[in-house]
């Protein structure tokens, strides 16, 4: 037999060995040669121009990936928001919250499941009740910061006629505060 029937030339231009048998020809085609990848082509004559000539990533695995990123995301996202709601929640103690913790991350999935349906109900009236402290916190913050900067005026001014009006402040010296504090 000559060489060229027992190594026929595959596509790269190679000489492989012929397949044996019916077996090694479906390995054979399950093979994928080239590697998957983009295959690109430098032609010598033209410089280094890289030409695409196929791209073996379909459509379909680009939307896959997609999906793949999106439960990942989603995924990092719920252990976020259920480790926040262990931490948050004022009625377990903390034995309680680090059996919880410890069961989500030994067990992420099944963690993240028991979790959801023991105390999946009570996740949004925590969130509701955090907010709303934050905003009571902040509404007080800014009445005070507000009112201690308008109420000044008003107040200091209201101590000077006190202070006048028992005789501890003479006329010029009501006057000269008095104009101090409204300009």
């Amino acid at each position: 037999m000559s060489p060229a029937l027992r190594y026929p030339r595959c596509d790269s231009g190679r000489r492989t060995p012929a397949p044996a048998g019916p077996s090694e020809r479906r390995f054979r085609r399950s093979v994928q040669f080239p590697p998957v990848g983009p295959m690109v082509v430098v032609v010598p004559n033209q410089g280094a121009t890289p030409i695409m000539l196929a791209y073996t990533y379909p459509l379909l695995s680009i939307f896959w990936t997609m999906l793949e990123f999106f439960v990942f995301v989603l995924w990092i996202w719920l252990l976020i928001y259920i480790f926040m709601d262990i931490f948050r929640s004022h009625d377990m103690g903390g034995f309680a919250k680090a059996v919880w913790v410890l069961f989500v991350i030994v067990l992420p999935f099944l963690g993240v499941l028991v979790y959801l349906i023991a105390r999946g109900g009570s996740m949004q009236e925590r969130a509701e009740k955090q907010a709303e402290a934050q905003q009571k916190a902040f509404d007080d913050y800014v009445k005070k910061t507000a009112g201690a900067s308008a109420g000044t005026s008003a107040d200091e001014l209201a101590k000077l006629a006190d202070l006048k009006a028992k005789g501890v402040l003479t006329d010029a010296e009501f006057e000269a505060q008095k104009a101090k504090i409204l300009s």
